[in-house]
């Protein structure tokens, strides 16, 4: 093996990675740059042995059992130990599987990601394409029902931001890669769905003159990252847009919203008819 060549990795670890929520294969929650740069192309090639199989269903279970325990305690309550005691394994053998504790949240954050992922995916997809604001409208409920439904996994997503991509990636790194890249699918939910309504019936925007240039130079950085087709004053309204969805539903998942209303959905539809009600053109035709 040349010198600056990475061992591959091993069989067991990828399963790791690779087994969704729903213990199917997907190649789907890696990045390629992960998958080539620590020799996986052999994996991809490879049918799963029994051994594997057997690997990746003790790999599910050990989600699932650290599932409950986020959900019946929070995040404090996922322990390695707990873990393996409940499935009547010992703690090293666990290890073998996750190599610490933030690797096994750090993979099942990933998996949340695609799970309110594939949920909005399919809100979307039951409007017809060519009527994007409402498939944004439906988009934006579903995240809102699947967050208020599952308020402990919406913790665990967002109560940090997204880890960064690492050019020397460790086994845990590479958890973190793999949930970094399903966070951005998640996201590419909502900015696919703008960019769409953007192109198609150009909404009212800010000038950039009008925008501070401290904030100006900022979301110019962000639209390159959008693919540098919106002009700055829509990155301001698709940031903005974004912020308030957000808050709205993270005020609600955390009950910060209870000391006045006991049914926070009223003010939610509210709220985002008036957010769409942005993005309409100022002349319809």
């Amino acid at each position: 093996m040349p010198a600056n060549t990475a061992p591959p990795l091993p069989v067991w670890y990828a399963w790791i990675i690779l087994v969704t929520a729903d213990n199917s294969f997907s190649t789907a929650n890696v990045s390629q740059e992960v998958m080539f740069s620590w020799g996986w192309r052999q994996l991809m090639t490879t049918v799963p042995s029994r051994r594997d199989r057997i690997r990746a269903a003790t790999v599910a279970e050990i989600k699932e059992v650290a599932r409950r325990h986020l959900v019946q305690g929070g995040p404090a309550q996922i322990s390695l130990r707990a873990i393996a005691r409940e499935m009547g394994m010992t703690s090293p053998a666990l290890y073998r599987y996750f190599p610490s504790l933030e690797t096994l949240v750090t993979v099942l954050t990933g998996d949340f990601y695609d799970e309110v992922r594939l949920v909005m995916e399919e809100a979307r997809d039951a409007v017809p394409k060519a009527d994007a604001l409402t498939r944004l409208r439906a988009v934006s409920h579903a995240f809102r029902e699947w967050a208020v439904e599952h308020p402990a996994e919406f913790a665990l997503m967002f109560g940090a931001p997204l880890p960064a991509f690492s050019d020397h990636l460790t086994s845990t790194d590479m958890a973190q890669a793999a949930c970094t890249e399903a966070g951005m699918r998640f996201a590419r939910v909502f900015s696919n769905l703008f960019n769409e309504l953007w192109f198609h019936q150009p909404f009212p925007i800010p000038e950039p003159d009008e925008i501070a240039p401290d904030l100006r130079e900022q979301l110019a950085d962000v639209g390159d990252r959008l693919g540098g087709l919106l002009p700055v004053g829509a990155v301001y309204v698709y940031l903005s847009c974004w912020t308030n969805l957000y808050g709205m539903v993270t005020m609600e998942t955390f009950g910060h919203q209870r000391w006045a209303l006991q049914d926070a959905k009223p003010l939610f539809d509210a709220k985002l008819e008036a957010m769409l009600g942005r993005l309409v053109p100022s002349e319809v035709p």
